[in-house]
């Protein structure tokens, strides 16, 4: 019989393949599919970037190991990019890039906390910044978002749960899976409390390209005197530039911090994509406009999703934000992820079940809305007014 580290093997298959599973059983009476499932961009990346990724990935000079903090220029370009939104010196020391958020979030848990140590997360959570944490041996305590709250935390229950000796707080703002969106004054208060206990404030911000304000600084940490000893930003280039396979994130941190990351990722990758670094690093300050265009977009389809949600009160939309909205869903006492499998299976619409985000999450289930456009997304109120249950 083999054996397996037993803190990988009591975890849970990842979601994202178990319902792209399910779809293959629809039978396609209702319609093409409408995949809801995960947060891929639903249009495609402008031509001029896949013209400069095709380049530098043709480029002996990207086919060699790079820095592990990162390609210089784009270093600096998202420096520059980071200081203008928040309105605040950052340079490109402070800067780390890294293939994905996901990686970015396991190498700043890795640079803060052992096996033993306790990070605490919201209630709600991100499952794949869950799931790191429990590989890692770190013990993860949770601090309960409530729906009337519109899935934010109580500022009373994160100062009961960050206490001297807790490692770091991890926020996702926008949210994932909620998509509720933590106003600039509660992420302050938040940081706040966690200066004070010793804790570090891991800040996931993959989907702030995509608030309404594109003028607006969706926090004010980094102009905060010493944020480099308590703050960590985390950000996805992914969505922005719909270059998901091409595996880019970045690390906003203090260059202390940044040092202890590096050591984390010369052993997990020693270099991010280099071709898909100098793409990003062109289209940072070129692309502004069409990324302008998409954040309207998006918005767009949030606005037709509330439309179409407002039709059906026994669908409960419970938040919305950004990428995500998080629906209460009209069967009493029945687990979401039976829920989500029939849709898939039945109705041809494929998403998440909040089982995967955490403890008392089965009334819920989380609709990627982004990554289709307003016409499926209206093809979702026939298909919902006339979904049922088998036997139910």
């Amino acid at each position: 019989m083999p054996h397996f580290n037993p803190l990988v093997e009591r975890l849970t298959p990842p979601p994202v393949p178990s319902v792209l599973a399910w779809a293959k059983a629809y039978d396609g009476a209702k319609g093409p599919l409408i995949d809801l499932s995960q947060a891929v961009p639903g249009y495609p990346a402008h031509p001029e970037m896949l013209k400069w990724l095709g380049e530098a990935a043709a480029s002996p000079a990207y086919a060699g190991y790079g820095a592990i903090e990162g390609e210089a220029e784009l270093r600096q370009a998202y420096a520059e990019h980071v200081s203008t939104l928040y309105g605040a010196p950052v340079t490109a020391a402070s800067i780390h890039i890294t293939s994905g958020c996901n990686q970015a979030f396991t190498a700043a848990a890795m640079a803060i906390a052992g096996a033993g140590d306790t990070v605490v997360m919201t209630n709600p959570y991100y499952f794949n910044q869950e799931t790191t944490l429990a590989m890692l041996g770190i013990n993860v305590e949770l601090v309960p978002c409530d729906a009337g709250a519109g899935f934010l935390p109580e500022i009373e229950t994160i100062a009961s749960a960050v206490r001297p000796g807790v490692r770091a707080l991890a926020l996702v703002s926008p949210n994932n899976p909620t998509g509720a969106v933590y106003p600039p004054d509660l992420i302050r208060r938040i940081y706040e409390i966690c200066r004070g206990a010793g804790t570090w404030l891991i800040l996931d911000e993959t989907y702030r390209d995509f608030l309404p304000d594109a003028a607006a600084a969706p926090h004010s940490l980094l102009q905060a005197k010493g944020w480099e000893e308590g703050f960590i930003g985390l950000y996805s280039f992914s969505k922005s530039f719909c270059i998901p396979g091409h595996r880019l994130g970045a690390i906003t941190a203090g260059p202390a911090l940044i040092a202890q990351v590096t050591k984390v990722m010369d052993n997990l990758q020693i270099c991010p994509p280099r071709a898909a670094q100098a793409a990003v690093a062109r289209a940072l300050p070129a692309l502004t406009d069409w990324r302008l265009g998409n954040r309207a977009e998006i918005a767009a389809r949030a606005r037709a999703l509330e439309t179409v949600m407002g039709r059906l009160p026994q669908w409960n939309l419970k938040a919305i934000g950004a990428y995500f909205a998080y629906i209460r869903h009209p069967f009493p006492d029945i687990d979401s992820q039976f829920v989500a499998e029939k849709l898939a299976k039945l109705a041809g619409i494929l998403c998440l079940s909040g089982d995967s985000f955490g403890e008392g999450q089965e009334s819920y289930l989380r609709f990627a809305f982004a990554n289709a456009d307003v016409p499926t997304i209206q093809k979702l109120e026939e298909r919902l007014s006339g979904f049922a249950l088998p036997g139910i």
